[in-house]
């Protein structure tokens, strides 16, 4: 199997790595498929009885012994048992070896971020990376402000494409994502654990135990899913499928790629320049089941996604900044701008924060209401009051970022509650085919 790769500074020389440290790097990557194998091995015989468990194994020691060591007998051996095999068998052996692929990739991916991260940690940079990016334009003279001015003017927009013939499930996907971040976890606690002395650890040995546990479950829950689906998707379908990346991925890391551009450029501003397209539901292929019908459909449930995530972060500092007049001096326009709030709670009265964001998100769910028809899943005040297009809600924030910023808001790893700029977000994700993109940046 093919371990993970790695780079070192785009200045550094290639040097060859010492057999003995190649494989003490890849000690971590044959742990991982040792353990998923592990359990993989024991849900299979749990729940198809031991003799199916055995199959899998001859089969596996056969293909390896060709494989590796070209036994043409193994070879012999193995079309012949394949052959041999019930269609019953067949399926599960094909799913038992689907299902290890599946997971040997989830370790092989774990084992990339994990050795990225120790060559960031060294101060070494990646090919591809912003760092290695900005150093090779600091080294051709490229100033900061010319780098910010060229943002300004660009335009990059991968685009998801709909896959009607797609067939892994969304489940078999979110389990799999369950178990990606458990490793993770898993990494953190083998950190924890190296940090103290292992004799005298007790915790980290039932840590690990019950990480295990919840593993097992998911690869459990992954052998009692169905692998296929049994029917073609339709546009809605493919809709979905999309927009479950926006809120897996793109609204969480964009901001962060914002963020690590404005560190890399301080005093420069830097454009949204950064717009995540998409053409499912609008297509004019000659799709006979792309409508005006289909078409409002995914832009609704486009503005559904971005409004509610807009509502959980608003939410969210909410409940971070609950900041008190009676403790800390707020400047003038910060309590103009609490003395506008709808919000009349008197256990809120001395929080001018809360009070600002409790008005912001009486307004955003108004705007989900009226353009989706949807409802907010809080509300500390009724919803009203509605935003009457993008450019009014991040204007407002863009006039107000100053105050909603201002010292002492404390620092708690969250994004500012406003973009940099009214371009940087917009209250529907990208339209299809035909229309203006909107800009998807920090929140």
């Amino acid at each position: 199997m093919k371990p993970a790769t790695t780079h070192t500074a785009a200045h550094a020389p290639a040097k060859a790595i010492p057999r003995s440290e190649k494989r003490d790097s890849e000690r971590p990557l044959v742990e991982d498929i040792r353990l998923l194998g592990r359990i993989l091995g024991d849900v299979i015989r749990a729940q198809e009885g031991p003799e199916a468990y055995e199959l899998v194994e001859r089969i596996r020691k056969l293909s390896v012994a060709f494989r590796r060591d070209a036994d043409h007998e193994a070879d012999k051996a193995l079309k012949k048992l394949l052959k041999s095999l019930p269609g019953d068998r067949a399926v599960s052996v094909i799913r038992a070896f689907t299902y290890f692929s599946h997971l040997a990739n989830l370790a092989e991916d774990r084992h990339h971020i994990r050795r990225r991260a120790i060559h960031e940690r060294a101060g070494h940079t990646q090919e591809g990376s912003i760092d290695v990016a900005l150093q090779r334009l600091r080294w051709a003279g490229i100033t900061p402000r010319s780098i910010s001015d060229m943002l300004a003017t660009s335009y990059v927009s991968p685009v998801l494409t709909a896959h009607p013939t797609e067939v892994q499930r969304k489940s078999i996907l979110d389990a799999e994502r369950d178990i990606a971040h458990l490793l993770t976890e898993r990494d953190g606690i083998k950190a924890r654990a190296a940090a103290v002395n292992a004799a005298k650890d007790a915790l980290s040995p039932k840590e690990l135990a019950a990480n295990e546990l919840q593993m097992r479950a998911r690869v459990m829950q992954l052998w009692q899913t169905r692998l296929l689906r049994l029917t073609k998707l339709t546009v809605a379908d493919e809709i979905e499928n999309a927009l479950s990346y926006y809120e897996a991925t793109f609204l969480r890391e964009i901001p962060k790629l914002y963020a690590e551009l404005e560190a890399a450029l301080p005093g420069q501003p830097v454009a949204s320049f950064l717009r995540m397209g998409q053409w499912i539901g609008g297509d004019r292929d000659g799709n006979p089941n792309v409508t005006a019908q289909t078409l409002e459909h995914a832009l609704t449930r486009q503005c559904d996604v971005a409004l509610r995530h807009y509502l959980t972060e608003v939410h969210f500092l909410g409940s971070e900044l609950s900041l008190s007049t009676m403790l800390v001096h707020f400047g003038p326009e910060m309590l103009a701008l609490a003395e506008r709030s709808p919000d009349a709670n008197e256990h809120r009265q001395d929080e001018p924060y809360r009070l600002a964001l409790t008005g912001i998100y009486a307004r955003l769910a108004a705007t989900l209401k009226t353009l989706t028809g949807g409802d907010a899943a809080r509300h500390a005040v009724a919803p009203q009051n509605p935003y009457a297009s993008a450019e009014q809600f991040f204007g407002r924030f863009a006039r107000h970022r100053g105050v909603l910023v201002q010292p002492p808001r404390p620092s708690a790893g969250r994004p500012a509650p406003a973009p940099a700029d009214p371009g940087c977000g917009s209250l529907w994700l990208p339209p299809g085919h035909g229309g203006p993109a909107p800009k998807l940046g920090p929140t």
